[in-house]
């Protein structure tokens, strides 16, 4: 069954329009048929269309359904995004594929990219989100300067994976310091990594200091391989 996103499902029995082209011109589906679809904050709507055409499509709910969360906790990464956008987009479908909550860009000393395209983004969330059959949509956030992101509340751990070895005291692997089911925050600096006045202004805001490895990650690698480390660490079996 085809999977639609439609965030304005409760004030509205219509697909939006974009996915609504989708279905008349693409797929081709016309009035009687089954539907699923994803208000994209957790639930899943079983629906019949009653209206199609090129521009509109209006359907009737059938069910609802929510699922049980696949993992614990809220999962925030905060990433300082590429010059090249295709490796950024890549990481922010990637991401969304294995499952997180929130995605902030980062703007930092050293970053290569000062602007992004919050909208290019957002659809490509909306597109590995229906891909991967998953009802949540991540929070995007407008790009944030790093020192206003890093005072900002949060009720979980913190961390900043940095490659300084005399700043912050011994690295403790993520794997080893994520703490299951408890909100997790974790920034990736740039590829000339974050400035050290940085990483010790994050440490005083609370942010504990993390390795991914011996492995040196490109940006967009490093944020997928925390991504991944949160999930597994916070899987619902």
């Amino acid at each position: 069954m085809h999977l639609f996103y439609t965030p304005d499902i409760e004030q509205k029995q219509e697909l939006p329009q974009e996915e609504a082209a989708h279905c008349a011109r693409v797929l081709r589906m016309t009035e009687g048929e089954r539907i699923l679809l994803t208000d994209g904050v957790g639930n899943f709507y079983d629906a019949e269309l009653t209206l199609v055409s090129n521009k509109h499509c209006s359907f009737r709910i059938v069910g609802k359904q929510t699922p049980a969360p696949l993992w614990e906790g809220h999962l925030h990464l905060a990433v300082a995004p590429t010059k090249n956008m295709d490796r950024i987009e890549w990481f922010a479908e990637k991401a969304t594929e294995i499952g997180l909550d929130e995605l902030t860009f980062l703007n930092c000393r050293f970053s290569e990219r000062k602007v992004v395209k919050s909208e290019r983004i957002d659809k490509i969330l909306i597109s590995a989100m229906k891909q991967s059959l998953k009802p949540q949509k991540p929070v995007l956030n407008e790009m944030v300067d790093f020192s206003k992101f890093v005072k900002l509340p949060f009720g979980g751990q913190k961390f900043i994976a940095h490659c300084y070895p005399d700043i912050g005291g011994e690295k403790k692997l993520l794997k080893q310091a994520v703490n299951r089911g408890e909100d997790a925050l974790v920034m990736i600096g740039p590829e000339g990594d974050f400035s050290r006045e940085e990483v010790m202004l994050a440490i005083e805001q609370g942010f504990q200091p993390i390795s991914l490895g011996r492995a040196r990650l490109r940006t967009e690698t490093a944020a997928l391989v925390a991504c991944h480390i949160l999930n597994l660490a916070n899987q619902v079996e």
